[in-house]
């Protein structure tokens, strides 16, 4: 009798968390959503003029819909020609600024595309993909577009440059930062 009790409690137990376990977010919910996009996930709050609930189904369906992604691996060559383009793009810099922002937003866009991700053309969708596996290195790409595309002064310019290099080295150089690390 105290054997079928115990069996019963714990059938209970295993069936109660397997619940909790498939009714939890994907992405493991609130904190796990921090950890894993980091200034994205803020951005994603205020979008959403701090709705957090919503904010947080949005990263969820980010995950759902881009963690299956898998990056593809550049041969070196081809990682070679992108660091080159990219150092291409810095030493125009001088000459002509917006002309070298709207390049490296282009370079940055074909990169991951050929990385695996999205279409650059479609630039929502790669952001949102990019964020799932870099969230970390979004926010420069997201200010080089929105500076390419503007009438932004040299110095923004400049600074949108640099912070969108981490995004463009973890591209070609295969460096992801592990959702663990943040």
């Amino acid at each position: 009798m105290i054997s079928f009790v115990i069996i019963a409690v714990v059938v209970i137990a295993a069936g109660t968390l397997l619940f909790i376990g498939r009714t939890r977010a994907p992405g493991g919910g609130r904190r796990s959503l921090r950890r894993r996009f980091g200034p994205e996930y803020q951005q994603s709050v205020d979008r959403h003029d701090g709705d957090v609930k919503a904010a947080e189904q949005e990263l969820d369906q980010r995950v759902k819909h881009h963690l299956s992604l898998h990056e593809q691996t550049l041969p070196p060559e081809v990682r070679a020609h992108y660091a080159a383009q990219w150092a291409d793009c810095q030493e125009q810099f001088v000459a002509s600024p917006h002309k070298a922002v709207a390049e490296a937003d282009a370079l940055l866009a074909r990169l991951a595309e050929d990385r695996g991700y999205p279409d650059g053309d479609q630039f929502e969708e790669q952001l949102a993909a990019l964020s799932v596996h870099h969230a970390h290195y979004v926010h420069g790409y997201r200010s080089l577009h929105t500076a390419a595309r503007g009438q932004s002064g040299t110095e923004e310019m400049r600074e949108t440059m640099i912070e969108a290099r981490p995004l463009f080295e973890a591209l070609v150089t295969r460096r992801e930062l592990a959702h663990d690390d943040v």
